[in-house]
C-alpha cells in the first residue's frame, strides 16, 4: 500500500501482520509452541516415567552409596541401624515393660526385630518422600523430567535397604528356630505391596513437603506416634484385650500394623495365623492399590509447579 505525501513524494505503509489480532492461545496454536513446563496428561505422564525407568534405578542406587558415604563401617550401617533400634526397644519394652505378653522369647525377639525392620522401611519412604522435591531444588529447576521420578526412586532407594537388612532378619529368625519353610515365599508378595504403598505415602508427601519445606520438621513425631499405634513392640490383640475391641480392630487394620503381622507371619514359626485380622491379603492389597494410585495422581496434579517460586 502506497500513498502521496504533501511534497510529491511516495510512501510505502508497512503490510498489515497476518497475525494481527490473533490471541496467544491462537498464536501458540498457530505456530505448534506448547507452555513450557505444562503438565503432560497422565497416560503420557506414565509413559515419560517408563523411559526414565534407568534413571530412576541409578539415582536410588547413588543415594544409597551415597548414604553413609562418610561413616567408616559405611553400608554396614544400613543393618546396624535398625538392629540398634531393635535392642533398645528389646531392652525397655521386653525386659523392662514386659510387652512380650502371650509370646515366648524365641517368638518375641524375631517379632521384635522383623516389626522395626518392616516399619523402618515405610518410615524412611516417607521421610525420604517429603524431601523429595524441596531437597533436590537444583535438579528440579536444572533439568526436565517428571517429577515423580524422585520420590519414586527414594522409596526404591529404601527397599533396596531394606533387602540388604532382609539377609540380617533371616539369620535372626533361623537363630532362634524360625528355618526356612515354604511361607517364606510369601515374603515377596508382601514386600511388594508395601512397596506400593511406600511410593504412594512418598509421592504424597513430596508433594505437601515441596508446598510446606517444615513439614519435614513435624514428621518425626508423627512416624513415633504411628509406629507407637502400630504394634512393633507388642501384640495389639493381647495388649489390648481389656480395652475395647474396635480399639485392637482400629489398631489392626492401619496398613503398618497389616504389612509387619504379614511379614512375621511368613517369617515366625510361632506366628500364626491367629494373629492376623480377617480378609488380611484383600486389606493389603487394598490398602496398597489405593494409597499407590491415589498418591500418583495427587503428586501428578500438581507437577507444574514444583520447583518455582
Amino acid at each position: 500500500m502506497s500513498e502521496t505525501t504533501h511534497d510529491g513524494g511516495v510512501a510505502v505503509s508497512a503490510r498489515p501482520s497476518p497475525d494481527e489480532g490473533l490471541s496467544g492461545a491462537e498464536l501458540a496454536a498457530k505456530y505448534g509452541l506448547a507452555v513450557s513446563g505444562a503438565r503432560p496428561g497422565l497416560v503420557e505422564y506414565v509413559r515419560q516415567l517408563l523411559g526414565r525407568r534407568h534413571f530412576i534405578l541409578a539415582f536410588s542406587q547413588a543415594k544409597l552409596t551415597a548414604q553413609y558415604s562418610q561413616a567408616k563401617l559405611g553400608q554396614l550401617w544400613q543393618v546396624a541401624t535398625p538392629l540398634l533400634n531393635a535392642a533398645v526397644y528389646y531392652l525397655i519394652f521386653g525386659l523392662i515393660l514386659h510387652a512380650s505378653k502371650g509370646m515366648p522369647s524365641d517368638v518375641y525377639i524375631p517379632f521384635l526385630v522383623t516389626g522395626v525392620f518392616v516399619f523402618t522401611f515405610t518410615q524412611s519412604s516417607v521421610m525420604a518422600g517429603v524431601r523429595a522435591i524441596s531437597g533436590n531444588l537444583g535438579l528440579v529447576r536444572a533439568l526436565h523430567f517428571p517429577r515423580a521420578a524422585l520420590p519414586i526412586s527414594f522409596s526404591l532407594q529404601q527397599l533396596q535397604q531394606l533387602l540388604f537388612s532382609m539377609i540380617v532378619l533371616f539369620l535372626v529368625a533361623i537363630g532362634f528356630g524360625s528355618y526356612p519353610r515354604l511361607s517364606w515365599v510369601l515374603i515377596v508378595p508382601v514386600l511388594a505391596l508395601q512397596f506400593l504403598f511406600n511410593t504412594g505415602l512418598a509421592l504424597i508427601m513430596a508433594r505437601m513437603g515441596a508446598k510446606t519445606p517444615d513439614l519435614a520438621q513435624l514428621m518425626p513425631f508423627v512416624m513415633r506416634t504411628w509406629m507407637y499405634a502400630s504394634g512393633v513392640m507388642f501384640s495389639i490383640p493381647v495388649m489390648l484385650a481389656d480395652k475395647p475391641a474396635w480399639v485392637a480392630d482400629v489398631l489392626q487394620w492401619n496398613p503398618a500394623a497389616i504389612y509387619m503381622d504379614l511379614m512375621r507371619f511368613a517369617l515366625i514359626d510361632g506366628y500364626g495365623s491367629e494373629n492376623l485380622p480377617p480378609h488380611v491379603w484383600a486389606v493389603a492389597a487394598g490398602w496398597a492399590v489405593l494409597v499407590a494410585l491415589g498418591g500418583f495422581v495427587y503428586f501428578w496434579k500438581a507437577e507444574e509447579r514444583y520447583g518455582r517460586g
